[in-house]
Parts: C-alpha cells; structure tokens; sequence
C-alpha cells in the first residue's frame, strides 16, 4: 500500500523538490500542496496561507470544543480558525485577549492553557485564561506559575492525563524547574561525570546542569507541581498513547554531529522518575548507562517540534495507532510505529509527508472530524495551515489502539512507580524482588522506588545483596544516595562479582557502578584503587567498544599502569573518528605513566584530523582536547614535543583518506555478483573496508560510524546482493525522493546544488557537501530562478575503486551481516 522505499547508500536525509513557483511564492504563499509527498492513500489540503505582517508564524495548536483550532504565532497573538471545506471556506479570527508567543495550548477543564515562551501578558509562564461572560470570547488570563525559562529550549507543551483529571506541561534544557512541590524523580541529580567534563566549544548550554529537560504533572488550578521525567535537551512536545503511556521527540545537539557524544534526535518513553541522560557539552550519557532510561525510537538529526498519536482519526488502523512527530528542520512528519517490548516500547518509523521546504512546527487530530492537521512556520519563515484525510480503499473504522499483550509488566511498572515521591513502608519489600528484573524500565522504577526510601532501611540490604544484577543496581541506588564513608563496602560488594560470569551489558553496568561510586563519593584510597585495578586492569582492551570506551575511562581515572600505551593503540587502530575522539578525550586526563614516545603519539594524532568533519563545534572540541592535554605536560616534556604541539591543525579534503589507497578497478556489478554468494569472508577486513571506504565518515552501522546518512546495519535483511551492489557502485542510478537533493539555479546564473538542513526567514541554509555537515551554503529564496531535482546521488562516485575484489566480498558480507561476526558467512 505504501510507495516502495529504495535504500541508496547516498548520504543524506529525507529531502523533496522545491520548485521555482513555491520559491517565488516563499513570502506569499506557504509550500504548494503539489511539492508535498504524502503516504498513499492520503490527502494533503492547504486551508490557510499565514500573512506574515498580519499573522506571523504560527508554532503552535489546539482544538476547542467546538472542533475550531486555536493557534499562536511565535512573536505575536492567538489566533482562532475555523476549518471550512477547503481555503475558501476557512475563517480566521485574531483573539482579543493580552496574552499569545505560546509554544503551548490546550482546552481542558472549561479553559484555555496558555504557554507563553516570551515577554506576552506577564512573561514566560502556565496561563489559564477563560470566557467569563459566555460570549465565545476569552477575556480573563490568569497566570498560574512562572516559567524561569524561554526561547526555543524554553517551556513548551501542555496536555490532558489520560484520566481527564489533570495536566502534564514540558520545558527544554533552558528552563529551571518552576520549584516543583514534589517529585517522582528524586532530587539527588548530579552531573555523573568520572572524567572532567568539556564544556561546548561553540558557548552552547554552558554552566547548564542537570536536570536539564523536564516533564510536570499539575492540577487543573496549577497550585500543585510534581516533576515525572528529566535528563532531555529539548522536548517540544509530550503525547499519550491509548494504553495511558507518555511519550516525547527529544532533540538533539546538531552542533555534535560527528562527535562520540553526539545522540540523534529520538522518541522517548517517558515512565514515572525517568531520567534520559542529557548532559551539556561531552557529557552526555550513553544510552546503555543503567541509571538512565533508553530511546524507544532513535531516529535522526533533525529538529523536532510538535506530536500526536493518530488516536481518534479516521485513518487505516497501522496509523491510528502511530505516533506522528514533526522534524522542522527537514521538513519530516514521521510516523512512528511503536510496539509493546516487556514493560517499555520499541518501534520503527516511516516518512509519512515531506517537502522542501516544509517547516513543521504542530500537527494534532481534530476529535471534531478525524482529520489531522499540522502547520508550518517558526522563526519568522512563511507559516502556513494543512489539513491531511484518508481517501483511500482501507477501512478507518475506529481501533482501541490499547495493546493488552505486555499489560502484565505495565502493571507491575506501575505498581512500582505508585511508590515514587514518597517514603513508605512497603516499598523496599515489594521493589527489591525486581532490582534484577530483566525488563530494564521495571529494574529502574524499582530502583527509583528504593532510593525515595530512607538510605538506613536498606543500606545493610543492598551491601549484602548475592544476586548480581541486584547486586549492581543496588550499588548504584547506593552510591547516589549513600554518604562517603560506605564507598567501602560497595567497592568489597562489586568486587565479589565474576566478570567473566556476567553480560556486556551486566559488565558495562559494573563499569557504570564503579564509575559513580568514585564520582559521587570521592577519589579511592590507594589501597582501594590496587583492588579495583586487580580485578579491571585484565579486562582492557576488550572486544567490544562500548566495553573499551568505559574501561579506559575509568583506568585513566586511576592512572592504570601502561594504559596510555594501550588506549593509543585502539584509537590509532580505530577505523571511526567518533572512537578516535573518544580515545583522545579520554587520556587528555591522564597526567602520569606516559612515555615520550606515547606523548608523541598522541599528539601526532592530532595531525591527521584534518579530514574529520562534524558540526559547527566539532573542529573546537578537537582543538580543545589538544589544549587541555598541553596544559597537563611539564615543562621538560613541551620542550621535547615543540614540534608537534606548536603546530597549526589544518583542515584537509575528507576525500582524501580513500584517494590515499592506490586505483584497483573501475568495477560493474557482473565483475562480483557471481562471487558475492560465497562464504569463508573476513569480518574485520569487511569492517576495515567499511572505513577505508570512506562509509564509516556518514553512516552508522552496528553502532558505530557516522549519523548523517541513514543506518545501513539492517540493509542485509532487506536487499539482495545485487541491489546492494548497484547501491554501492553506481549510486545514482535509482535515487529515492528521501535521498534526492536539488538544483537551486541562481539569478545570478551560479547553481546549488544540495539539501536544506535549516532555514531562518526568507533564508535557505543548504548542505552542499555530506562530508562537511556543519558547512552550509546560505540561499536566499527571492534569489533563485529555478529549482529542478539532482539526478545525481550525494553519495560520491568510485568509492570502490581502490578496493580489491576480496575486499569489497568481505565489505558486502559485512553489511549483510549486520555486525554480527557469527554470521556463517564468516570465517570462525
């Protein structure tokens, strides 16, 4: 039913064309509904062209109970429309009431919610304003709590709990906690760092400490506030699903791109107490920490903005069910299929609408007529009203959407949760049974239950703890909540833990354990330090690099002996710059057991980063780590290394890490087809080709490499040999409209050629080279003449040309793999 999807290994992200009409009409009209590819079976209708010097850009709506749709614009007023049966017969009227710049609203309770994220009615703040007289007109505002925050990391969403009896707000990293009067999360945040942290090199978020993004719940009169979630960047908005379950879009650090901390834009499970791990600058969490909560859905850069479940339109079943998010700065409406796993979700999403440009900023589901709209607009760019039907075969006759099959582990979630944000008797017998539960948000809501519970009721409990997943999350409560002088018995508890006996994710909590219990309660004393170092040391390197990344870290935190030797090893051996920044932040930090030689090692790395490529604060990171680590040298040692560290880090081509191998072969298809069936294949070598192919610099594969393409690790259970030949190949052959770029012809007669990323007013910012993600070349649109669609593939030509046959066979079955070395394509 769907349009088929083509993989192309080309780099970018979803991207659609923008013709010279929408260009010349960019001030005037909002994006023609012709340019926007929707999923089959769907109707896109343009209802209302925002007149910017009348109406600003709207970022934000809600229907009213009557099915009209309130909306904001982002600088100026509310405004209140009435859908018609198409633009013609859609009304729009400005509210005459002191009070708009929402990036929240939401009718409940006889009331209009007002969010306001900017200097209207009385600055930023949780509004309620009201129809006092009966008259169809708001006419009382009344501000509820004031909102220390604003701007676009400001306070954002509001929406109605699943129960109709109160009120769920979020705000961005920029937002302080409105002094909340309770909290499911406890409040012994605290930044978690073992390693000094590095501030942004680009001044973004710095001095800005936990618990960055936050989710409330309050009561309809605002009196009452309790914080249920925390650790995001930038949560526009907030959805439930039928079953009752909250959900975000969070953002990512675009700026990161390219870096080891960098985490993609992602849909997140928000469970009672989570914590999702942002932290400002390097700091950022690991998905796999245990005291953090995991994405349901990672998807991409981008910039998300408003969501909603399809629940209540008359769409086809799959969509009632999805999770709709909006991608501002791609022009991307997702829709997000999540499925229950234990007592959380995972899922898979597909493009649903796209266009360029097409700057989502809201989409809901009018309950009045089934229909969902969304609107574009923000940051002053021209806004525009969109109204999306079914008009397919497919019946939409209403679902429950409610999904019954994990209920029995949702309940027992929340019967854990029940005893978040208090002290209670019963909680400690109830939630330590699941301190080793294998569901991860069970495990973590019955951790959190135990750490609102006085530490002296289970302390002697948790150091005697036998079980080792128990054992370790115990460890964790404790050392968060525990005082110094029990850093002792946690170290003797982790120490009776086998390593050999437990998982890579059991190992990487251990790791985790130890590394909070020196962050939280202070450097070991020596003889602590030889005991932890007796039982860690033996283990680094390992084979795994999640493992590798936390063992170095914590054998730099206790000086390991030779662990610079070993550390520089895998970093030089590294086949992606995310591992070989890690490496390098890392042992900045290390002040002794270097040789000179390894100092010079170290520092001629540096040298080679030319090439790397990331977003705009990439390249300061890189010189910063540098700084720091010539600040730790002594004199003797800046003497012996003038020559490296004096020296000037100077960008080179990306490209020219593959030119640098020597021409094998123009290659075809029919050269390797027949050969491509064979087993007996090198996994390493396939990894290593996957780099020395340059692949590593744009996509992400089995965990590792790039974000700025899409993520091949999945490409083998989807395409044959063939089809992924071609790809590789002769990637313009076939290029799908998620991957194509355009031709922006210039009056001037220049051409550009690439995607919009970002855009600002009447302004285009367009990535010309996907090597170079944080370079963008400014367009404006009343410049350009004609846009027409590229016929050829951002993915560079001959990529494959200076590989062997026997490479690119141990190159194709490391894709088809998916990482995984036990596939019997593989040499054992």
């Amino acid at each position: 039913m769907r349009r088929s999807v083509v993989l192309l290994l080309s780099i970018g992200l979803s991207f659609f064309l923008l013709t010279a009409s929408a260009v010349h009409a960019q001030n005037s009209a909002a994006t023609p509904i012709d340019r926007i590819s929707v999923a089959d079976g769907f109707k896109v209708e343009l209802l209302h062209t925002v007149p910017a010097d009348q109406e600003g850009s709207w970022v934000n709506m809600t229907p009213d109970p009557q099915g009209r749709l309130i909306v904001s614009d982002q600088y100026g007023s509310l405004y209140r429309v009435t859908p018609g049966s198409d633009a013609a017969a859609t009304t729009v009227e400005k509210l005459k009431v002191d009070i708009g710049e929402a990036h929240g609203l939401l009718c409940a309770f006889d009331s209009l919610y007002v969010m306001v994220n900017g200097n209207a009615a009385e600055g930023s703040g949780f509004y309620r304003v009201r129809d006092t007289d009966g008259d169809d007109q708001y006419d009382e505002v009344k501000l509820l709590r004031k909102m220390p925050g604003g701007g676009e990391h400001g306070p954002h969403a509001i929406v109605l709990s699943p129960d109709g009896k109160s009120l769920y707000v979020c705000a961005g990293n920029h937002t302080d906690l409105p002094n909340p009067e309770e909290s499911r999360v406890p409040r012994n945040w605290q930044e978690d760092q073992l390693l000094p942290r590095m501030w942004d090199a680009g001044g973004h978020a710095v001095g800005k400490l936990a618990p960055g993004g936050w989710v409330c719940k309050t009561d309809p009169d605002g009196k009452t506030f309790e914080l249920v979630g925390s650790g995001f960047r930038n949560e526009f908005d907030i959805a439930f699903n039928p079953d009752g379950e909250l959900f975000t879009y969070d953002a990512d650090m675009e700026w990161d791109i390219g870096s080891p901390w960098y985490r993609p834009t992602r849909v997140c499970h928000v469970t009672s107490g989570s914590e999702f791990g942002w932290r400002s600058g390097t700091g950022k969490w690991p998905a796999y920490y245990p005291d953090s909560l995991p994405a349901a859905v990672d998807i991409g850069p981008g910039s998300p903005t408003g969501i909603a479940f399809g629940t209540g339109a008359k769409f086809p079943a799959k969509y009632q069910k999805a999770l709709f998010i909006c991608d501002w700065s791609y022009g991307l409406l997702y829709a997000v299929h999540l499925e229950p796993n234990g007592s959380s979700y995972t899922g898979t999403f597909e493009q649903f609408a796209t266009a360029s440009p097409l700057p989502l900023t809201d989409v809901v589901v009018n309950p009045k007529d089934g229909a969902m709209y969304f609107t574009i607009g923000g940051r002053r760019t021209q806004s525009g009203l969109y109204r999306v039907t079914y008009v397919g075969d497919e019946s939409t006759a209403m679902v429950s959407g409610v999904d019954a099959s994990q209920q029995a582990q949702r309940e027992l979630r929340a019967k854990l949760e029940s005893f978040h944000g208090s002290a209670n008797l019963d909680a400690i017998e109830v939630a330590w049974p699941q301190l080793s539960n294998p569901d991860r948000f069970i495990r973590y809501a019955a951790r959190i239950a135990i750490e609102h519970q006085p530490v002296a009721q289970w302390q002697d409990r948790a150091l005697a703890e036998k079980d080792p997943v128990a054992s370790m999350t115990a460890m964790i409560a404790l050392a968060r909540c525990g005082e110094p002088s029990v850093q002792s018995g946690i170290i003797e508890a982790l120490s009776r833990l086998d390593w050999n006996k437990l998982s890579q994710s059991e190992q990487l909590s251990l790791l985790r354990a130890y590394g909070l219990t020196f962050a939280r309660l202070g450097p070991p004393n020596a003889k602590t330090r030889d005991e932890v170092l007796g039982r860690l040391d033996q283990h680094f390197p390992a084979k795994s690099r999640s493992l590798n990344r936390e063992l170095a870290a914590v054998l730099v935190y206790l000086e390991a002996p030779q662990v610079a030797a070993r550390t520089i090893k895998l970093l030089l051996a590294s086949q992606t710059q995310e591992d070989q920044v890690q490496y390098a932040l890392v042992l900045r930090t290390l002040k002794s057991g270097w040789t000179l030689d390894e100092r010079r090692a170290y520092f001629n790395w540096f040298n080679t980063t030319g090439s790397f490529r990331g977003g705009h604060s990439f390249s300061g990171f890189v010189q910063n780590i540098r700084n720091e680590a010539i600040a730790s040298l002594d004199e003797k040692e800046k003497a012996a290394l003038a020559d490296i560290i004096n020296a000037k880090l100077e960008a080179t081509d990306p490209n020219v890490t593959v030119a640098a191998r020597p021409f094998v072969k123009k290659w075809e298809v029919a050269d390797l087809l027949s050969a491509a069936e064979g087993t007996g294949r090198n996994f390493e070598r396939g990894r290593e080709m996957f780099g020395a192919a340059a692949c590593f610099k744009c996509h992400r594969f089995a965990g590792e490499g790039g974000i700025i393409g899409p993520d091949l690790t999945g490409v083998g259970k989807r395409f044959n040999n063939q089809y992924l030949l071609e790809s590789l190949i002769d990637p313009s052959k076939v290029i799908s409209d998620q991957y194509q770029a355009s031709i922006f012809v210039m009056n001037n007669g220049q051409t550009v050629i690439g995607k919009v990323a970002n855009l600002n007013g009447d302004k285009l910012m367009v990535i010309t080279n996907m090597l170079e993600p944080g370079a963008f070349t400014n367009v404006a649109t009343g410049d350009i003449e004609e846009v027409q669609p590229s016929r050829v593939s951002m993915m560079p030509n001959g990529l494959l040309d200076t590989l062997s046959q026997e490479e690119i066979l141990d190159l194709l079955a490391y894709l088809k793999s998916g990482g995984d070395a036990s596939d019997p394509a593989f040499t054992q």
